[in-house]
């Protein structure tokens, strides 16, 4: 187990743990501690700062403003610990750390596991946790510190996101292979919305890349929209309908020969950007580094290969 590095305020660690559960209560169960001592801590911050950082409502805890400003310093101060600590443990060669990932589906089928398999073994120590979401959710996510880094395609440039790296990849229909589409080079989205459509929800980056082009041709006809691309890709696999993604996610289906994925043009090509993100002006701790750099290797490659 990664061990704890403590150059701070107990105070610090107690707020952001509340902050996390929304209760005192759960946040002490959490840092199995007594509840009346984080509740001290927390009277404590109210005090010295003076004004309350929590509005105390019949569901539980809410930041006040001063609550979320207080709340980007403690998620730094805690961040660059484990910076702190990581560079430390890298100097004894112990080469551990922890890295939480935000990810989108489609990368989970082949991309993300190919790159946790080389980070295991370069870097047998450190632990990894993952958490699927839409692309929309990934800031939020990166910024409020519940994540070391973003992987997420079509993201919007905002101040509190940094991108490490990034891949551009062709967007396209995806068919089965005896789908009356699948023997075109390419394909027009109006010549795609005469069959039945699999589109995506606005969680997912591919709904806003298709928006104004799905607007443009007067809507789909029998739509069937889904929050999920593992769902999409089964139900297009069924022959029931054309689904939109790019290559990144059916790897070995098209290796298979089980799905096609036909190259998607409006006026001109659709890509989408595939992305690594982390908070802005963070300083990345040695394993959150090591990890960014091996997708980054791995987005590279998939790019050069078939973007």
């Amino acid at each position: 187990m990664t061990r704890k590095l403590r150059i701070h305020a107990p105070a610090i660690v107690y707020f952001d743990s509340v902050r996390r559960a929304g209760s005192i209560r759960e946040a002490a169960r959490r840092l199995n501690v007594a509840s009346s001592a984080v509740n001290r801590q927390i009277l404590k911050l109210e005090e010295e700062i003076g004004a309350p950082l929590f509005e105390r409502l019949p569901r539980g805890l809410k930041l006040t403003a001063a609550g979320e400003i207080f709340a980007r310093h403690a998620i730094v101060v805690l961040q660059d610990t484990e910076r702190v600590r990581s560079e430390l443990d890298a100097l004894k060669g112990l080469r551990t750390g922890h890295v939480e990932v935000a990810t989108v589906e489609g990368v989970t089928h082949d991309l993300l596991p190919r790159v946790i398999q080389a980070m295991r073994e370069q870097y047998p120590k450190v632990t990894l946790g993952v958490a699927t979401m839409g692309s929309q959710a990934i800031p939020n996510a990166i910024a409020s510190g519940t994540a070391d880094l973003g992987l997420a395609f079509a993201l919007p440039r905002t101040d509190e996101l940094r991108q490490l790296a990034v891949g551009r990849f062709r967007l396209g229909a995806v068919v089965a292979p005896d789908h009356p589409l699948a023997g075109l080079a390419e394909v027009r989205f109006a010549t795609c919305a005469e069959h039945t459509l699999i589109l995506a929800k606005p969680e997912l980056s591919i709904y806003h890349l298709l928006k104004r082009t799905l607007d443009a041709v007067g809507g789909s006809r029998g739509a069937i929209e889904s929050s999920s691309v593992e769902l999409s890709k089964e139900l297009a696999l069924r022959g029931m309908g054309v689904a939109f993604q790019t290559r990144i996610g059916i790897e070995r289906e098209l290796a298979a020969g089980t799905l096609v994925h036909i190259p998607l043009i409006a006026n001109a090509p659709i890509y989408s950007d595939l992305g690594v993100y982390v908070r802005a002006e963070r300083a990345l701790p040695v394993a959150v580094d090591a990890f960014a750099r091996l997708l980054a290797e791995q987005i590279g490659e998939r790019e050069m290969n078939n973007g």
